[in-house]
């Protein structure tokens, strides 16, 4: 029997490797040999990458990273004193992303001119970390999570307990996006604005809680609201615009899918922990994952504590991607119009302290009634476009 496979095995190489020169900017494939080893180098431009060596079966792609993709030459059926043909990987590029977590530097205030931006690998790569405890993530700092592409479920069933009109739909979000981890805090907003515009107004609690009481306008600007979705301009002197001038990033709300997909993390149930909810109103799974009416909620007074009212940022379980509070503490503003992008005003989204647990689940979405803004605040988000890394390929 003679059996003959054949293969081809293509190794693309950044362009100063073909002309006989090497950058280590470049990402250039240097060598691969019989081993199946790829030798690259990394980048050395003052940014902490995740690099991942990707595949295709051809120059066009599609490129597909390694993990969970198995060889397509087992199991072959071949006939004796055969040709066989069999596609295999005979592309490969490396990427190089941005690390997993963003940090903007607002210690400066609002009179400074930069706002130093710094990447990170991985959590435990953060200085001091950004568990609960960690302040400083919380008031002079923002922090970021990179949030990968990929397709979910938008919506509710239809079974789901409490649910409203939140059909559900496939969404494909194409590429990664960083999201905050955090809701913005009053301290943080204090850094960008210079005002302390919220309802809670304790200084000995203030910096860390939610800052709420805040419109879209405040947040985008008023010239600004009625261009989006053909236009993602902001005004020059709203949240958005001065952390954009300090940062030059392309800083935004997120959209109402983008707020979902990264809020669900993967999960298909009410709430992000995996549970569903046993009541619409009073909920021991909603308790563990944010505050709403019936863990602290009621009985709030302007000047009281954080025991009552909103809760500080981070006080309640995470979900699968490290993003706090997604259920309650203050309703989150999203791009989208509401309803669609024909209403009157922009969906928020998370529900707030002064709801019930059917208000906090993650499907759930509201529009609120114009200047009553009491309990509603924002996540900033880095919009896709702005996430993307380098390859060692053409394709750029």
């Amino acid at each position: 029997m003679n059996t003959r496979i054949w293969m081809m095995v293509m190794v693309i190489v950044g362009s100063l490797m073909l002309s006989g020169g090497f950058s280590h900017a470049d990402l250039a494939i240097q060598s691969f040999d019989r081993t199946g080893q790829v030798t690259f180098s990394t980048l050395n431009d003052g940014t902490n990458y995740n690099y991942q060596v990707e595949w295709a079966p051809a120059v066009t792609g599609p490129w597909s990273p390694f993990t969970g993709v198995g060889t397509s030459m087992g199991n072959l059926d071949a006939e004796p004193d055969s040709i066989v043909t069999s596609t295999v990987a005979m592309c490969y590029r490396v990427v190089a992303s941005p690390g997993d977590y963003m940090v903007v530097d607002l210690s400066g205030g609002t009179n400074a001119s930069v706002y130093p931006v710094k990447y990170y690998r991985t959590l435990a790569d953060l200085p001091g970390g950004v568990g609960v405890n960690s302040d400083a993530y919380k008031t002079t700092n923002m922090v970021f999570r990179r949030i990968p592409a990929g397709a979910f479920t938008m919506g509710s069933p239809t079974n789901e307990l409490g649910r409203y009109d939140e059909p559900q739909y496939q969404v494909i979000l194409t590429q990664p996006m960083y999201m905050g981890v955090f809701e913005v805090t009053q301290k943080q907003w204090e850094r960008v604005m210079g005002t302390w515009p919220s309802y809670f107004t304790n200084a000995s609690y203030r910096d860390s809680r939610p800052v709420e009481t805040v419109s879209y306008n405040s947040i985008r600007g008023l010239s600004a609201e009625t261009k989006w979705p053909s236009s993602s301009a902001v005004d020059a002197d709203s949240f958005m615009g001065k952390l954009r001038a300090r940062t030059g990033k392309g800083f935004d709300l997120p959209t109402d899918s983008q707020w979902e997909y990264a809020g669900r993390a993967g999960t298909t149930t009410a709430l992000t922990s995996g549970k569903n909810l046993t009541t619409a109103s009073n909920c021991t799974n909603m308790s563990e994952v944010g505050r709403y009416w019936y863990n602290g909620g009621s009985g709030h007074t302007p000047n009281g504590d954080i025991s009552v009212g909103s809760a500080k940022v981070g006080s309640y379980l995470p979900n699968a991607w490290g993003l706090y509070d997604i259920h309650g503490n203050v309703w989150e503003w999203c791009l989208d119009w509401y309803p669609g992008y024909a209403g009157s005003d922009h969906v928020v989204r998370g529900g707030s302290w002064a709801y019930s647990a059917r208000n906090c689940r993650v499907g759930g979405r509201r529009s609120p009634v114009p200047d009553d803004y009491i309990g509603v605040g924002f996540r900033t988000a880095l919009p896709p476009g702005e996430c993307r890394g380098h390859v060692s390929t053409s394709d750029k």
